[in-house]
C-alpha cells in the first residue's frame, strides 16, 4: 500500500508580484432551496486553500443567503429554486474567467439535466461532488476530479454502465487495496481521459491512469454532513492554483484528516462542525 505522508504533499507557491486572480480564481456551481450550506463551506474551503478568488454560482434564494453567510464569497444568482438545462448555456459562458470549477454540492436531484449538459460541454478542468456524481457518467466526464463516497460511486458505475455484478464485487470487497484496483481496472477507460477519483472513507483511495494511492487517517467525527464538501472546497482551490489534478487530490485528502485529528483532539470527541473544518485550514497549510 502506497499511503501518502506529509512528504508528497506540493503546495502551489505564490510570487511576491502576484496580484489578485494570479493565483487562482474558482467558480463553485450548486445550492438549491433545501441545501444552501454545501456550496457555501465548499466555497470558503477554496478559499482557504489559497485561491485568490472563488465565485459562487447558485438559485438565487441560495445566493443571498450565502451573501448573508460570508462577504468573501462572490455570489452570482440565478433565478428560479434550482438550476435546469437551458441555464447550462449561460454558466458554460460565464465560466471563461476562472481556472477550475466545482460543481454538485447541494446541487439536489432536479438538476440532473443540468449537470450533464454542463459536464459534457465544459472547457475547465472540474471537480465533480455529490448529486454532480450521481447525475455524470463515465462518457461525459474529462480533466476531473470526481470526489464519491462508496455509494455515490455505486450510482456512478450503474450510470457508467458497470456490469452489476462487477459493482456488487467492488461493493462487497473490504479490503481497501483490492477496492481500488477493482475500480480502476473497472474505469480504465475514465481514467484515460485525465480523471482522478478519490474514494472518500476511513482510507482513501485516489485513484489515476498511472497510479493508485491511499490516505490514512481521519475519525468517525467526519462522517456528519459537510466534511465532503470541505473536501471538495480543498480540491478545487488547489487546482485552480497547481493545474494538478492528481497532486490537488492528494493534498486535499491529506490535510482534510489532517483537520479532522486535530479537532477530534482539540473538541475532545466528535462534537465538531464542517465549519471548525474550514477555521482550521489556515493553520494546518501553515504549519
Amino acid at each position: 500500500m502506497q499511503c501518502i505522508s506529509k512528504k508528497d504533499i506540493v503546495l502551489p507557491k505564490r510570487k511576491a508580484t502576484s496580484k489578485k486572480g494570479d493565483n487562482g480564481r474558482v467558480l463553485a456551481i450548486g445550492g438549491s432551496k433545501e441545501y444552501a450550506g454545501a456550496i457555501a463551506l465548499a466555497g470558503l474551503a477554496a478559499l482557504r486553500s489559497g485561491v485568490d478568488w472563488v465565485t459562487i454560482a447558485a438559485p438565487e434564494k441560495v445566493g443571498w443567503a450565502i451573501n448573508a453567510l460570508s462577504p468573501d464569497l462572490v455570489v452570482k444568482k440565478y433565478k428560479g429554486d434550482d438550476f435546469c438545462a437551458a441555464r447550462a448555456k449561460d454558466i458554460l459562458k460565464f465560466e471563461k474567467s476562472f481556472d477550475a470549477v466545482l460543481i454538485g454540492n447541494g446541487i439536489g436531484m432536479h438538476a440532473k439535466s443540468f449537470v450533464k449538459k454542463y459536464v459534457k460541454e465544459t472547457k475547465k478542468p472540474l471537480v465533480i461532488d455529490a448529486d454532480g456524481i450521481k447525475h455524470s457518467d463515465a462518457s461525459i466526464i474529462k480533466n476531473s476530479i470526481i470526489t464519491p463516497h462508496i455509494r455515490e460511486l455505486e450510482i456512478f458505475m450503474k450510470n457508467s454502465k458497470i456490469n452489476k455484478e462487477r459493482i456488487n464485487k467492488i461493493i462487497n470487497e473490504n479490503n481497501i487495496e483490492k477496492k481500488a484496483l477493482l475500480i480502476k481496472n473497472n474505469l480504465k477507460d475514465f481514467l484515460n481521459k485525465n480523471n482522478v477519483i478519490l474514494l472518500k472513507g476511513p482510507v482513501d483511495a485516489i485513484i489515476s491512469k498511472y497510479k493508485i494511492l491511499f490516505v490514512k487517517g481521519g475519525n468517525p467525527g467526519m462522517a456528519k454532513a459537510g466534511t465532503g464538501d470541505v473536501l471538495a472546497g480543498l480540491c478545487v482551490g488547489f487546482l485552480a492554483q497547481s493545474k494538478d489534478l492528481l497532486q490537488s487530490a492528494i493534498n486535499a485528502s491529506y490535510f482534510n484528516k489532517q483537520i479532522g485529528d486535530i479537532l477530534l483532539k482539540k473538541k475532545k470527541g466528535f462534537t465538531y462542525l464542517a465549519s471548525d473544518m474550514v477555521e482550521e485550514i489556515e493553520k494546518v497549510l501553515n504549519k
